[in-house]
Formats: C-alpha cells, structure tokens, sequence
C-alpha cells in the first residue's frame, strides 16, 4: 500500500549548530553536503547530514523548531566543539551568533527559509504549503513534481545560561525566539541532562518571566525533578520538543528519559512530546559505534504509540528528530536515510490501528496545534 505525504513539523533541529560548526550550509541536499564533507573530520565526529533543503522538499517538512544550542566547557567534546562557554556571558554571545546566523539564513535565501514568529505568519506559511498538494506517493522523487516552499523556522532555545538577566528575555523574543528550554546539562536554573537538581530561584524567576511574555516552555532537558516542578509553577504553554519514555529503555537510569509520572503531568497540560528516532534513545542496549542495522523503525513507532497509549488519544505526541544534533546516518534506524524518510512511520503506525487523522496529528498538526494557540497573533 502506498501512504500519501503528510505534512511534517519537526520539532527538534540544531540546524545553527552545525552551521557555526562544522559549516553546514542547509540550502544544499543532504546528498550534496555528505559528498562536500567526505574525507573530513565531519562524518565522524557528528555523522553524516540528515538534512538538506531538498530533502524537506522531498518529505513536505514545512515547519522546524530550530535550536540556539551551546554547552558549558566542561562538556566540551574537543577542540572542534567550538559552541561552549565558561560563564554566562560567553553563552549569551554564542546564542548571539546563532540568533544571528537564522537572520542570515531567511535574509539571504528567503525563498528557502522564513522565520515563523506570529500566528499571521504562520497562517500564511501553512497557506503556502497547503496549496501545494501532497506527492501521491511515498517514493516520488521526480524533481519536477518538487515545487519549492520556504521551510518555516520557530526558534527554540536549548539551554538558558546566556540569558544573564530576565529583563534580556524582551530582546531574546524581538529576535524571534519562541521557545526556551531551561536546561541542557545542569545550568543555574535547574538541573539537567545527567547533572540532577530542582528549579533554584533564578529558575522560578526564569520561569515567571517567560510565562509573562509568552514564551513555550520545553522541559526536554530538565532533570525530572526540577520539571515536575515547573509544571507546578509555569502557567504558560509546556512542551518536550525531543524526549524519548523512560519506561521503553530497559535497565537505563538516565534521566534524559521521561518517566511516566512526567509524561502524564505534561499530558495534563495539554503539551506535546516529541519522539526521537535515534538509536540511542530507542534501544538501550545500543551505543555508537554499533551497526545501524541493529536497531529498526518499528521501535520509533513503538515510542509514538507508548505515548498514545498514555495520552488515550493521538493527539499529544510529535515528532522532534534532534537529526544532525551529535548524530546522524550512521545512528539512526536502518529504514532511514534522511529526514524525508520519516514518512516510512506512516505504515508502521497504521497496522497498530492509527487512522489518517491520527498520523496526520503525529506528523505535524499536533504541534501546528500548540503553536496556534502559544504564538502570539502579531508582532
């Protein structure tokens, strides 16, 4: 059976990252940077590219949550790893640049991308998308049938260190950011990936102030803990752009993982979570340097369908491939090539009972969803 091309929002992408690091330029296929970047220290250290601008095309990903991420130093991977900071003012200028690289990008190919900061916006850019109808077939790759759309952008920011003061969160929204998420590792918000801890008081301020303006809060990184409690506090809209159920990933203590009584508590609130086709986060048993082939889509759709299980509907859970984001072809499923082959869930999805309007949902309105309701109506 052959499955329409449904519209895909990604809500996890770290495409400035990659720009500032390793000088990936998305306006290319992934195809054209993987050929640019072979014999170099690229594929390596981060995989080779999932994405391209022609492969959005290919897969009808009209929308991405596109990250300012950084690190502090001490996790820093090598020299190469040029994203880090010692303090807070080193992160606010590298969340500068990346800030700086998205404007960029959409001024000097606003054919190809476009920033997504209002609901008018929005509206527009789905306008566009909806006039051009979806390929009748999954494997359609002629170019002629590819009418190319501006991939939207809503700018997510992963890891709050650079913000030094909360009276900076006017600014970081007049640059179009939308979304803050607290924690990467620890930060002096809160505890984060691998580095336990609550919301300290510049957190419950952080959290206060981003409820004030608008802001969606992502806990994806939040250690458990310090997550529960923003939902007890944050009367905003609450998200996990790319998070994976602890419940799935046995004999794993990470608290990367959502446990369940966090799962529920951001289904409570109506948010959505994103699932992370990484085999990484699908298998525990995995670590990099294994063969991809050992790990297959069919637990990427089990991941969805924990969460629909839980939520008692389809209408909760994303999709938010961190694709590009530390890892990439060599990490992921077998069935996947690049980011326009997350169509292949499609069928998987459908033989556990998922109806055309569910996987409609999952590819992208549930997050269309949130960010109708969150956005504000103009500038």
């Amino acid at each position: 059976m052959q499955y329409p091309l449904r519209l895909i929002v990604d809500a996890h992408q770290d495409l400035a990252w990659n720009m500032l690091t390793f000088g990936r330029d998305y306006t290319r296929s992934a195809a054209e940077t993987r050929a640019l970047e072979r014999g170099t220290d690229a594929p390596r250290l981060n995989g080779d590219t999932l994405l391209g601008w022609e492969d959005y095309q290919q897969g009808r990903v009209a929308l991405v949550f596109a990250t300012l991420f950084n690190a502090p130093m001490r996790k820093q991977a090598g020299e190469w790893d040029t994203q880090c900071y010692l303090n807070a003012e080193q992160a606010y200028g590298l969340h500068q640049q990346q800030l700086d690289a998205y404007h960029r990008l959409v001024g000097e190919h606003p054919d190809k991308f476009r920033l997504i900061r209002t609901q008018t916006d929005l509206s527009a850019h789905l306008a566009e998308w909806d006039s051009q109808s979806a390929s009748p077939e999954m494997d359609s790759e002629d170019p002629e049938a590819q009418t190319g759309l501006p991939v939207g952008l809503v700018i997510l920011m992963e890891n709050a260190e650079g913000i030094r003061h909360v009276d900076e969160l006017t600014e970081w929204w007049s640059g179009g950011v939308r979304m803050i998420g607290p924690a990467w590792a620890g930060t002096r918000f809160c505890g984060g990936t691998a580095e336990p801890g609550p919301l300290t008081n510049e957190g419950y301020a952080l959290l206060e102030a981003m409820s004030d303006l608008g802001f969606v809060l992502d806990i994806s990184h939040m250690d458990a803990y310090a997550a529960m409690q923003a939902l007890d506090s944050f009367e905003g809209t609450v998200i996990a752009s790319h998070a994976n159920p602890l419940a799935l990933m046995h004999r794993e203590e990470s608290n990367r993982f959502l446990p369940d009584e966090l799962i529920a508590a951001v289904f409570e609130r109506g948010g959505v979570i994103g699932a992370v086709p990484y085999n990484r986060f699908l298998d525990s048993n995995w670590v990099k340097g294994m063969r991809r082939e050992l790990v297959s889509l069919v637990k990427a759709a089990a991941v969805i369908d924990y969460y629909c299980q839980m939520a008692g509907d389809a209408r909760h859970v994303g999709l938010g491939s961190d694709f590009d984001g530390g890892f990439g072809w060599q990490h992921i499923p077998h069935e996947l090539n690049t980011i326009a082959d997350l169509h292949l869930l499609a069928p998987l999805l459908a033989q556990k009972g998922y109806r055309d309007d569910d996987l409609d949902a999952i590819f992208g309105k549930n997050w269309l969803t949130m960010l109708q309701s969150a956005l504000p109506e103009r500038v």
